[in-house]
């Protein structure tokens, strides 16, 4: 079982480390801060509220609720932001949370994956937690690609097709070890 458990927490790291994060940080490179704050409608979320929120919520699920780090999330705070914090300023914050995420998944010791903490109110199950976090990372992720699509009109070249198979068209994050 410890080999499942070890396999798990792998993909997950590399999920966040090595695949979703950068996207992220290829859609920061075709965007300027004012269209990193647009939104289709009063509804909608711009990407620089779905960066807070991804932030906020693999902190809280992942480094607080896994790692043990105390929890400061304020929820309403990262949809209720408009326009006043820059594009690299939240590009560095989502690359440290996963950062932060990747090291206390890192730290994790295999035998509490089936584990109980208190995350958002709720008692739940570590590995429980960490599929939550990374399929919840995955959502947003396509979200912003998808606006930074609408916004850009252009392909943002994630993979190349020359060689008749999908290769992953990008280098980013930091290492997983």
């Amino acid at each position: 079982m410890s080999e499942v458990s070890a396999a798990f927490i792998l993909k997950a790291r590399e999920l966040l480390v090595h695949d979703y994060l950068p996207k992220i940080e290829r859609c920061f490179e075709r965007l300027t801060d004012e269209q990193v704050w647009w939104r289709p409608n009063a509804e909608s979320n711009s990407i620089g509220n779905l960066v807070l929120h991804l932030s906020g919520n693999l902190r809280q699920w992942i480094v607080s609720g896994v790692g043990g780090a105390s929890d400061a999330r304020d929820r309403s705070r990262e949809f209720a932001e408009r326009e006043s914090i820059s594009r690299a300023e939240l590009r560095e914050r989502i690359s440290q949370t996963v950062i932060d995420a990747d090291r206390a998944l890192a730290e994790l010791d295999l035998k509490n994956l089936l584990t109980q903490r208190s995350i958002q109110g709720g008692d739940e199950v570590l590995l429980d937690a960490i599929f939550h976090a990374v399929e919840h990372f995955s959502m947003h992720t396509g979200q912003i690609i998808l606006l930074t699509k609408m916004i850009t009109e252009s392909d943002l070249a994630f993979y190349d097709f020359s060689g008749g198979v999908p290769a992953a068209n990008w280098e980013g994050g930091p290492k997983v070890n």
